[in-house]
């Protein structure tokens, strides 16, 4: 009997909706997902949350608290990105598992693992190390995986001259490192750094202001405060709390990024100097301090020397250690051989929580599933409806880019998950209640990704063709549908794939919320989580979380992968 091809591969392109590498990776995940659960049985059943003053005066604390959990996650995920990426590259057999992993991870809604990792974190240690731990986990799972596959790319991509020199030159691992591969990954490295800081601040928020029932696991922050501010309706406090937000985004974006991006110019392969290269007035006054030159000169330069000595010494010079032709698959083997056993206790044992979950509970999670996926879908459609016509309106007009791009990017970068309480002060006694306010949470949660890409897009439209289109006199809905949407296509899918992923994130802290001393909740997966959470029905959360797990991979490789190769195939300009 043949078999349906819509489960088993992409019949116009060939591409596998799922490998054997997915199989053990689900399956994987769904051990790993038990021991949490297990864990969170012996999570104490009442805990005090920290004070939150309202005062001006904590803010800068608060606002350290918060850059610190950011800068930690960020190290962590900096290390695991190099590590994992050279893992990958060395060898095959790992790469059959660890890009799926890798694949599948992205696509989980990150948010549904929150009550799991707080809960079982605090069963084993402290109250507010766990919470503390919990954040910077959160965090660094909305930075690491971009920034692994930027990484990935980077080293397969690397021209084979440049390999050949590092290679005649008989540099070692340390010198491949300094000298080629960062410097040719530092682009791609940098600006999926920024991004990765975006998202981060919206998980970061989201665990300043976690509770569940009794437990509160409060974290001494800038969301902690604002939520604070407008559980008590302090209006003094919620724009002290927002200006302070502002003010250490933009302050980051003028200190930090803007420099390294000016800095990282000097990376790009290219033959001619762009017209306009990115300046940074704060990286030119870096640049030419004298200070600075003579730490160069006599601290920096000095130690570095005396760095690059020690690591030459501990990794001796050898053929590229990553040829597939010298591997020991063996070491993988062994690996996958330690971790069989947990893995399948675990899988046994998750199985046999499913089984505990009535059906009528099963009914409630489908019907959950549908009611997000609806609020998904909306909050889609309405982003696209206005993301649409400014996107193209900002990317072919550059007068108007260089009025509106700075305010988007600075309305970009705050959080929605810090705003929400705000919101949920005006909007919860509207028509519709939370179920309004949670498609409101995922529209400001999605509706940038949408944004950036369709900006993108419009500026990529050849010159040429935007003349031709004038010469041919074609009508304004003419030009969109022969031009305009075509063009936009590729990155209306890439965007709409990450806004997706930022949906089904908000419903976990959208569709249930503690607010004003009641808990408010609505239908929906994020809903059930969370009021599994409360209740300490571990059984539902555990068959809520992989739910939407499987629901979220599934329509990322049954609908946005086919509308992705597409765009490969059909719309892309050459």
């Amino acid at each position: 009997m043949k078999r349906p091809s819509f489960l088993f591969k992409i019949e116009q392109t060939g591409f596998p909706v799922f490998t054997w590498g997915d199989g053990i990776v689900l399956l994987g995940i769904a051990g790993i997902t038990w021991y949490g659960a297990r864990l969170a049985f012996h999570a104490p059943a009442i805990i005090k949350g920290p004070h939150i003053s309202l005062s001006p005066s904590a803010l800068p604390w608060y606002a350290g608290y918060s850059l610190g959990r950011m800068a930690a996650a960020y190290a962590l995920s900096m290390l695991f990105t190099i590590l994992y990426g050279y893992s990958m590259v060395r060898s095959r057999y790992a790469r059959k598992l660890l890009l799926p992993l890798l694949d599948i991870l992205q696509s989980i809604p990150i948010l549904s693992f929150l009550p799991v990792v707080v809960l079982s974190l605090s069963s084993v240690l402290p109250t507010n190390i766990a919470a503390e731990v919990a954040s910077i986990v959160l965090i660094f799972t909305s930075q690491a995986w971009n920034l692994t596959f930027a990484w990935y790319q980077s080293l397969t991509t690397i021209p084979g001259e440049l390999a050949e020199a590092s290679s005649m030159f008989q540099f070692n691992r340390w010198l491949r490192f300094k000298t080629l591969h960062l410097p040719f990954a530092a682009i791609g490295l940098l600006w999926n750094s920024i991004m990765s800081w975006a998202g981060g601040w919206f998980f970061l928020m989201a665990a300043e202001i976690f509770t569940v029932g009794n437990r509160d696991f409060r974290l001494p922050g800038l969301g902690a405060y604002l939520s604070e501010a407008a559980s008590k309706g302090d209006m003094d406090a919620i724009v002290w709390g927002v200006a302070t937000l502002v003010f250490v985004i933009v302050a980051l974006d003028q200190f930090i990024w803007r420099p390294l991006l000016a800095w990282s110019e000097r990376f790009k392969l290219e033959m001619v100097e762009a017209e306009t290269p990115r300046s940074s007035w704060f990286y030119d006054a870096w640049r030419t301090s004298r200070l600075v030159e003579w730490m160069r000169e006599t601290v920096f330069g000095p130690v570095g020397c005396k760095v690059d000595a020690l690591l030459i010494r501990m990794f001796p010079a050898r053929q590229e250690y990553y040829e597939e032709k010298h591997q020991r698959p063996w070491i993988f083997i062994t690996v996958c051989i330690l971790a069989a056993g947990p893995l399948a206790f675990g899988l046994y044992e998750a199985v046999r929580m499913l089984l505990a979950v009535s059906p009528e509970q099963w009914v409630g999670i489908g019907a959950g599933v549908g009611a997000s996926f609806l609020r998904v879908f909306s909050a889609l459609l309405i982003a696209l409806a206005w993301t649409l016509p400014l996107g193209v309106a900002i990317g072919t007009n550059p007068r108007l880019a260089g009025l509106l791009q700075p305010v988007v990017q600075i309305a970009a970068s705050i959080p929605a998950t810090a705003l929400f309480p705000v919101f949920l002060l005006f909007m919860i006694n509207m028509p519709g209640g939370l179920s309004l306010v949670a498609v409101f949470l995922m529209l400001l949660g999605t509706q940038w990704y949408l944004l950036f890409n369709i900006i993108a897009g419009a500026s990529a439209i050849p010159q040429d063709l935007k003349f031709t289109a004038t010469l041919l006199q074609l009508g304004t809905w003419s030009k969109w549908r022969t031009l305009i949407l075509p063009a936009l296509f590729p990155y209306i899918i890439t965007g709409a794939i990450a806004a997706g992923g930022g949906a089904w994130n908000a419903s976990i802290v959208a569709e249930y919320v503690e607010f004003g001393g009641k808990a408010i909740f609505t239908t929906g997966i994020g809903s059930t989580i969370a009021r599994a959470t409360a209740s300490g029905d571990y059984p539902l959360l555990l068959a809520s979380t992989l739910t939407m797990i499987f629901t979220v991979v599934m329509i990322n490789r049954l609908i946005w992968r086919r509308l992705y190769r597409v765009a490969q195939e059909r719309y892309r300009m050459e």
